[in-house]
């Protein structure tokens, strides 16, 4: 099992809507809007890394209102 941290930035007033329709998607544990330099943080996981990357490109990038992702795999040292 691959888990990762998505880092979101989304269109200004659109974070609650993205964190929300993200949260319904499979393979997502986790989706909150925060403040900061990123507006939603996204726990995912997935059986690999070239299906968490399907994750991403094909699902969490399709919905409405981001403007950029930046994915942290979780590492275990």
């Amino acid at each position: 099992m691959v888990q990762a941290y998505i880092l979101i930035q989304t269109e200004v007033g659109k974070a609650a809507a993205v964190a929300k329709a993200i949260s319904e998607l499979a393979g997502v544990a986790q989706a909150e809007d925060v403040t900061g330099p990123y507006d939603v943080i996204v726990r995912a996981e997935a059986k690999s890394v070239d299906e968490l990357g399907k994750l991403v490109v094909a699902k969490v990038q399709g919905v409405e209102g981001i403007t950029r992702t930046l994915t942290c795999p979780v590492v275990h040292l």
